[in-house]
């Protein structure tokens, strides 16, 4: 058997991305909560992202490692956030909620210039959820409706965003060539390159 790793990224991506379309199509107004939701944050959104976060660990990439397991850890806080009222323990409100997503947004933005260095797939992908978080912030902090519905939408196009990237991926290599373009980023020359 090989000892090579796989890449990790597909899960992770598709964990992220097909949890968050669900959770933004209840913001958007197109579904209700339900225990589908809530079950997807915890065992895809949740788990499987950690998982890939470990496997990233293991191939020495620190962005993979530090995306995955964070927006993994970040799915099973917010499924407690919703569940654990439920047990008894107080609600969040509308001020902590808000601060909340407002830190994620901080984190995710500065995790939008580390994908800068990667293909463009990516950087929508980072860059669309550094704004979804925005919103959400927005629209806890100011109780409009609106913003919230526009974030639903917002979302519902960040998640599609990261399943594309985690299906250009497996296409691509299983292929061995750009079936779906992901924008790849072009290799800068060498400095013996420049010097010819």
């Amino acid at each position: 058997m090989s000892t090579k790793l796989g890449n990790p990224a597909p899960l992770g991506l598709l964990g992220f991305g097909m949890t968050t379309v669900l959770l933004n199509l209840c913001n958007a107004g197109l579904m209700p909560l339900t225990s589908v939701v809530l079950a997807m944050g915890i065992f895809y959104g949740g788990i499987a992202q950690v998982i890939a976060g470990i496997i990233s660990y293991k191939r020495g990439d620190t962005f993979g490692t530090t995306a995955f397991t964070s927006y993994g850890l970040f799915w099973l806080t917010l499924v407690g956030i919703i569940v654990m009222p439920k047990m008894g323990l107080p609600a969040a409100t509308a001020p902590a909620m808000g601060s909340y997503l407002l830190l994620w947004g901080i984190f995710t933005a500065f995790m939008f210039v580390g994908s800068l260095c990667y293909p463009k797939a990516k950087q929508i992908v980072f860059a669309s959820l550094t704004i979804l978080f925005a919103l959400l912030a927005i629209h806890e902090f100011t109780g409009n409706a609106v913003i919230g519905t526009i974030a639903g939408y917002e979302g519902i196009f960040c998640g599609a965003s990261a399943i594309y990237f985690a299906v250009a991926q497996v296409v691509n290599n299983e292929f061995g060539r750009t079936v779906l373009p992901i924008g790849e980023k072009k290799a800068a020359p060498t400095s013996a390159a420049v010097a010819a």
